[in-house]
């Protein structure tokens, strides 16, 4: 019984986390998750291109003239 305890306090965390893999896989909340993910880059991309207009412009022509 003390190796079943020690097994469950070394693992636990890998334990819990494979549980929750498992059931993000089979109720296909990935998908779910990558949307809101990629909801949160857009938001925090267009903040920062709404902060630096004069920076991204000059970057795009600098880039734009290159090609």
């Amino acid at each position: 019984m003390g190796n079943l305890h020690d097994f469950w306090e070394n693992y636990k965390g890998a334990i819990i986390g494979v549980i929750i893999a498992i059931l993000i896989l089979i109720t296909r909340l990935y998908s779910l998750i990558i949307a809101i993910i990629l909801i949160v880059i857009g938001a925090i991309v267009g903040n920062y291109i709404q902060q630096n207009k004069e920076y991204v412009k000059d970057k795009i022509k600098a880039f734009i003239d290159r090609i």
